[in-house]
Parts: structure tokens; sequence; C-alpha cells
């Protein structure tokens, strides 16, 4: 790179294939020869051997390099004495944090130098490197040997010989010359030679369990000599316990349930603990993966609004999974808003690749094994449990190494302690997984007798998370998904479990009379709980979205902040509930993406999404019987009002919108006007109550006026910068025959009596308007008396009048009482006219007279 060549000629390389092939699916085991003469760029190479590959269900395409896609992991180090075995699960809904049974002693870093001086100054000459199936330790030495090629790292050391010992063939007798010489057959330089000079040499062991030797052999029989031939367990422990080349220096890479036999053998060693991705390597990993920086943007917006899948993606091999599963989504399209994947199945197809390719002979092992883990999940989740003794391990049967490893994380006790191991899944979201996945699978009366005395029963667990078990949310979640179609055949065809369809009916039941059990009797039926949506959204089946909404009415939502993948859950269903009649969202946020992605968007000058895209698409689906949409207080901004104006264009059952929100100004307001004005707009009453309007937007409300022939209500109410000027160009739009206006709404917008002139002549010239609402403005007596005089008419069609005129004329008569209005609160104002139709607004004076109550009171209208 750049011309920067290799710091040494003497690097070897052996490398071998990814755990199980599951995070990357990388080159096999392939031989890099580096000496005089020899340079080779190792980023060159790995690209070159990793495009020979192609990754399991990804778009076909040339597989990126491993340097272009390794992501740093969070890791925590600490020597043996005080860290002890300390490698428990990755954290639970936190992101890296330990479910272990002590926490770290130090903070967690992000590196790949494995070989850095401790506190005091000390090398370590062994280190471990520690972590679960699928956390990244193969992926983590590959990017240890890129940087040491590229000379950036571990520049001490002059050869590195890496064997894979899940993947080497090796000889039952061999000594260290051997293997090394056997390892690199085009070796030009003598194996003994090389060995000569130890402390320039590192021995990388990856994943060493997978060797199965006994690691108790006799101190007397091990070697010192590096060419002298011995059984290959013997040369492996005179390694290891530094009898043979006590200079060099040694990588180990192991599960946690194969440290307890292989601690005893070392000293002075550090164990490092991969923890996962941090937020911030979750996000950069995303882009590593994806070619297409939009794309990457689109995939990770996805993941990270979905709380439980970006939890999960803590785990490397669950970013992977995501990342591919997402990239088959994006296949052919733009985005990701209609994506079918559910995070349940994106687990099932994590799962499928761990089981692939074990016990395909023997499936009923793998079945009970699998109905096990789910019993003890689902035992953990009732009993908020997330730690398991070795016993209760051993007392399911679970103790198997071909597959444990895989779900469950083994903590080892600490030198000195006498208990045994624990155990605890490799995340808490897995354990709700598989504690669902025990109420839903199928099983034999053999099978249901040794899974202990914990009850299959769905309905229980579904109302006890109703009456008081909100922990049970993402395991309820979970049931939905895996009771789908798509999951039920998926189980059978890849994992060879049946999914019991009595559990569909169930799910069903529960959901519909949950809701009529909130909603209050007499009162319409509505669904007000955000998890409905998320459960029926997890299912993502159409003809059970209907089934379950198909008795209700109304959605009514209050304070919540919707993310991304609340709004798709929404949309889902609202296109899927054909009685919905009326939407409510109060106090509620309708978030596009997180705050970076937002800034990275408005950076490369694209258009953001409107927030309210999604809701408005999906309310305008042709089956729609929306009829009254309440956005208040949704922090809603101009571009919303873009959306509206279709809505409102297209949907011709839409009735009645209102809005409440400070955010819309004139801009807005204007954009709404365009779909007011089309011909499909069959709007009849539209409340724009405090939403900062001027009279700079009153012309295009009044050419609304004058042209709809079906808005009877118009609510302006707290728009203080409305002012007179605005209200008289109102009554120009009012002053047309085709206007139908009856309701008109002006309270709190700092009117004067200046504007009561336009007022007084509109109440004779508009025969439709019934109600007007002029509640706290000071309109002043001449203003007063102006619309008095319309008032007292007998054509004048008014049937109902805001509290603020009688209050002024109240004012009005204690400031002159010789003058004669008292017609106007008494009984002799003519039949006709619009007062003698208001006796809910007459009180009590002093003397008996008839009055309003106090000033400043909110119209009630």
């Amino acid at each position: 790179r750049g011309g920067k060549r290799p710091h040494s000629s003497k690097i070897l390389w052996l490398l071998g294939q990814s755990t199980g092939g599951l995070v990357e699916n990388l080159c096999g085991l392939t031989l890099l020869l580096i000496g005089t003469g020899h340079r080779r760029d190792s980023r060159e190479h790995m690209v070159q051997e990793s495009h020979q590959d192609r990754e399991l269900g990804t778009c076909p395409r040339e597989s990126p390099s491993l340097h272009s896609r390794f992501t740093i992991l969070t890791i925590t180090r600490e020597p043996r004495s005080k860290h002890g075995a300390k490698d428990g699960a990755v954290g639970t809904s936190q992101g890296c944090t330990s479910a272990s049974s002590g926490a770290a002693t130090t903070s967690p870093t992000i590196t790949t130098a494995l070989f850095e001086p401790d506190r005091d100054g000390q090398t370590p000459q062994v280190v471990v490197l520690v972590g679960a199936p699928g956390m990244g330790k193969t992926t983590m030495v590959r990017r240890v040997m890129v940087e040491w090629g590229e000379g950036t790292l571990h520049t001490q050391f002059d050869f590195v010989f890496c064997i894979d010992c899940k993947a080497m063939v090796l000889p039952m007798e061999a000594s260290v010359a051997d293997l090394v010489s056997q390892c690199c057959p085009g070796l030009r330089v003598p194996a003994g030679k090389i060995l000569d000079d130890q402390k320039k040499i590192l021995f990388i062991f990856d994943g060493f369990e997978a060797l199965g030797f006994s690691l108790v052999q006799p101190e007397a029989e091990l070697s010192s000599d590096p060419r002298e031939v011995k059984p290959l367990e013997l040369t492996m422990m005179s390694l290891l316990k530094k009898t043979v080349l006590p200079e060099s220096s040694l990588l180990i890479t192991m599960r946690p349930a194969a440290l307890g036999s292989l601690r005893q053998c070392l000293k002075g060693e550090c164990y490092v603990e991969i923890l996962g991705f941090s937020a911030a390597r979750r996000k950069e990993y995303f882009h590593r993966y994806f070619e297409n920086p939009n794309k990457a943007d689109m995939a990770f917006r996805f993941a990270r609004s979905n709380e439980i899948l970006y939890s999960l993606c803590v785990i490397p091999v669950m970013s992977w999974t995501t990342c591919t599963v997402l990239e088959q989504e994006l296949c052919g399209k733009k985005n990701l808003i209609d994506c079918s994947k559910t995070t349940t199945g994106m687990i099932l197809f994590y799962l499928s690749q761990i089981l692939k390719h074990r016990d395909k002979d023997n499936p009923q092992v793998l079945q009970k094994f699998l109905l096990q883990l789910c019993s003890l999940a689902a035992e953990g989740i009732w009993k908020h449990k997330v730690v398991f003794e070795e016993k209760e391990i051993k007392d399911c049967g679970l103790d198997q190494p071909s597959l444990l490893p895989f779900f469950l994380n083994e903590s080892i006790p600490r030198e000195g302690e006498d208990h045994d191991s624990v155990y605890a899944f490799t995340h808490l979201h897995l354990q709700e997984f598989f504690a669902a996945m025990f109420y839903v699978l199928e099983d034999d009366e053999e099978m249901a007798s040794s899974l202990g005395k914990l009850d299959k029963n769905v309905n229980k667990l579904l109302e006890s998370y109703n009456k008081s078990r909100k922990d049970l949310n993402v395991t309820v979640r979970f049931l939905f998904g895996l009771v789908s179609q798509k999951s039920i055949e998926y189980m059978d065809k890849t994992i060879g479990c049946r999914i019991s369809p009595r559990a569909r009916e169930e799910l069903l039941e529960w959901l519909q009379g949950r809701h009529r059990g909130l909603s209050q009797p007499g009162k319409v039926l509505k669904v007000s709980e955000m998890d409905t949506f998320h459960f029926l959204f997890e299912m993502n089946e159409k003809s059970f979205a209907q089934s379950a909404l198909g008795h209700f009415t109304d959605l009514d939502l209050r304070d919540t902040k919707l993310t991304l993948y609340d709004q798709m859950a929404l949309s889902f269903c609202i296109q899927h509930w054909a009685g919905l009649g009326c939407v409510t969202f109060q106090g509620c946020s309708f978030q596009r993406q997180d705050p970076e992605a937002d800034a990275l968007v408005v950076r490369r000058r694209e258009e953001l999404p409107c927030p309210i895209h999604l809701l408005c698409r999906a309310l305008r689906h042709r089956d729609s019987a929306l009829q009254v949409l309440r956005l208040q207080w949704c922090q809603l901004s101009e571009s919303c009002c873009a959306e509206l104006a279709a809505l409102l264009a297209e949907h011709p059952g839409l009735a009645r919108l209102e809005l409440a929100d400070s955010s819309l100004g004139d801009s807005g307001v204007r954009l709404l006007c365009e779909g007011l004005r089309a011909p499909g707009c069959s709007l009849r009453i539209l409340r724009l109550r405090y939403s900062r309007i001027t009279s700079a937007c009153c012309e295009d409300l009044a050419a609304v006026l004058s042209t709809n022939t079906c808005l009877e209500e118009l609510d302006l109410s707290f728009s203080e910068g409305l002012r007179d000027a605005g209200v008289e160009l109102l009554c120009e739009g009012l002053q047309h025959c085709a206007s139908p206006l009856q309701t008109l709404r002006l309270g709190s917008c700092r009117l004067s009596g200046t504007c009561c002139q336009a007022l007084a002549v509109q109440l004779l010239q508009g025969p439709r308007l019934t109600c007007l609402d002029l509640s706290d403005n000071e309109l002043g007596a001449q203003g007063v008396l102006q619309l008095c005089q319309q008032l007292r008419h007998p054509a004048c069609p008014l049937q109902m009048l805001g509290p603020a005129l009688l209050q002024e004329l109240d004012a009005l008569r204690a400031l002159q009482p010789v003058l004669k209005i008292g017609n106007l609160l008494e009984h002799d104002v003519p039949q006709a006219g619009a007062m003698a139709r208001l006796p809910c607004h007459r009180g009590l004076l002093p003397g008996g007279r008839k009055a309003l109550p106090s000033v400043r009171r909110t119209s009630l209208l």
C-alpha cells in the first residue's frame, strides 16, 4: 500500500478457516511465504484470496476482503490472577456488558494490539483470546496478521505461525520443527534455523479446544528440544508449559468452556475476552459490509430503529446475519420500508447456519437438544434467571460439547473457588427467543415428559404479560413471529422442528379479547397499546392482522416516541385494518432516524423523508375507512403538511382533520390549502389550533373558503399572529356563495375592534355561519357595537357565540349604564335573531341581571 513493505524479510503465514464459516466465509487453508525477494503486500493477498469465494446468501458479487470488512471488537484484558475466568455472556440489551457473575475490573478497550505491556510495563508472552462461537475470535486473529504483515502492529515478531486447530490434519508424532516444516513445505530457510531466535516467534493456535487433547501430561516426558519428535500431545504441551522455546510467544483462541483445563498449563498469561461490537463499531461494520454507502445507511437505520435487533448486533455474527438478510432485501429495491424480514426471521436464519452441519444424521438428537434448551430458557425467563448451574445443564441433558457452546457461555469459577461452572445464554434476547419456542414447538409424549415441570400454557404467559410481567414483552413478540406461516415452514424445512398450529389461534383470541377489555364499556373499541402493532408486524401476515383488528374502529396513541421501526409496524397494520375510522396521535413524535444519519443526509444534499410519510401512505390505501385524523403536538414540519395535503386530495372519506402544533406556520398551511382545493377533498372540519400562522397565509385560506363546497368548520384558535388583517381576508372568502362554512373559531387570535366591521357584514352576507367564537380577544366597545347591530337583525343566522362578545357588552354596561343595550342580554331579543338561542351563556350579575361567567374563560364550543 503506497509502496509500503512489510517490516521484515522473514514473514510466514498459515491461515485457516474462519469459525464455522459464520462471520466470514473466507479463504480455506492458504499459505503465504514472504522471504528475501518474495515480498508480497499482505492486503493484496487477502483481497485476492477472499475474491475466490462468495458469501452464503448474499447477492451475486465478489466478496470483499477481510481487510475492508474487519471491524475492531471491544475487549477486556487482565492477568489471570485477577481476571479469573471472566468470560460470561455478552450483555443483555445494554450493549457490550457482561452477564457473568462478576464485573470487569478494567474498562473495555477497542484494539487489535494483543501483546501490549500491562500496568507494570510487562509484555505478556501468552495471550488467551476468549469468546463464544461467532464472537469473532478467528476474524480478530486474521486482522492481527494483516496488521503484522503491513508492519503496523506486533512488529516484534519476525515469524508468525498460525495453525487452525479445527481444519488442519496434524501428524500423530512431530517435533516443533516438523510442525513448522509440514505447515510450510515451501520454506527455503531451515526450520531449525528459524527457531533459534525464540523471541522473534509467535505461535497462534486458533480454536485450541478442537484438538481434543488431554492437558494432563507427565512433566518428565515434555520436550525441551524443538527438534525432538514426540507424540503431538506432548509437543503441544511442551509449547504451552514453555519447556520448549520458552522465550517464544503464544496466542491461543478458544471458547470459554475449555478454559478450565488450559489455565492449569499456563503461567504469566493474559486473558483477553471479546465483548462484541460497541454501538459505534456496529455502525462501522454495516458500512464496511455494504459497498454502497446509501445501502449501508438504510440497513443500519433499519437495524438501529429495532431495539431488539440492534441489541443483538453486539454479537458480530448477528451483525453479519442482519447485513446478509438485509442485503437480500435490498437486491432490486430502493429502500427497506417494505422489508419482509422480521427479527424472528433473522434469528431463525442465524440458527439454521449454526445447525447446518451438526447432527444431520440424527435429527432426533438435535430436536431433543433444542426442546431441552427451550425449556431451560423458558424456566429462566419465568424466574428472572439468566445464570444456570452446571447441575441444571446436566439434568436437562444439555452437556453436549458439539452443540452447547453455540448457545450458552460457560463461566469458569475463579482459582480457589470451589463451586462449579455456571452458564448463560450468549444474549438475553436469544434466551427470550428460545423461551418463546418452548411454548409453540410440538413434541411427542416421551420428550414432553423429560422437559421438567414447566407448564406449556401460552395463555398463562400472555395473561401474566397483560397483568404485571411487562418484562415478557420480547418473549411475546417472538411468539407471534414464530407462529407465522413463513416461520412454520422454515422451521420444518431447515431445522426439522414443528410448530403447533393451535398456538396461532390462541394468540389471535388473546389479542382480540385484550383490547375489548381495555376499551371502556359503551365506548368505541380502540387500540391504544403500541405493542399490539409490534406483535402483528413480527408475524407479518395480512390475514392475521385483518382478523386481529377487524373488530376495532379507533387507533389512539399518546406520548409515544415512534421510531422508524414503530412506524413500519403501524403502517403495516393500518393498511390491513379495514374498519379503522379514527386515528389519534397526541404528544407523539415521528422520528425519521438517528440524528447522525440526519446530518449525513443533509451533508449529501439529499431530501429527508417526511416523518409521517409511512403513516400517510398507509392511510391512503384504497380500502381505508378513515374519517377522523388527529395529530396534536406531534412536532410536525412543513413537509408533513405536503403529505397531509396529498392525503386530503386522495381520500374522499376523510371528513375531519385536527392539527395542533406550533411548528406548522404559514408555509405549512399554504401546502395544506393545496389539498383542500383539490376536487377529491371532502373535508368538513379543519382545526388548526396553535399553528402559529399569520395573516400571510389567510389569502390561501380565503381561496379555500371561496371554492371548497364541503368545509363546514374552520378553527384557527390560538393563532396570535392572525390579527385583524387575517380575519378581513377570511371574510372576503366567506362572501362567496359556494362557501358552506357554518363554524368559525377565532379565539385568542389577538383581534381588536378593527376586524369587527368585516365580521358584522359577513353575519348577514354569509347566511350559513351559525357559530362564531371570538373568545379571549380585546374587541373593544366600538367593535362590539358593530357586531351587536347585526346580531339584532332577524335575518342573522348565528346560533352560537363565544363568550367574548357578551363579556364586552357586560363591561360596556358597567361603563355606560344609561346605554340601552339590555335587550341583547334579556328576553326581548326577536325570536328570529341569534341571541334568543343563547341561554347557555347567561349567568347572574349583581342585582339579578343576566351576564356571562368571568372574563378570559376559553370557549368550550
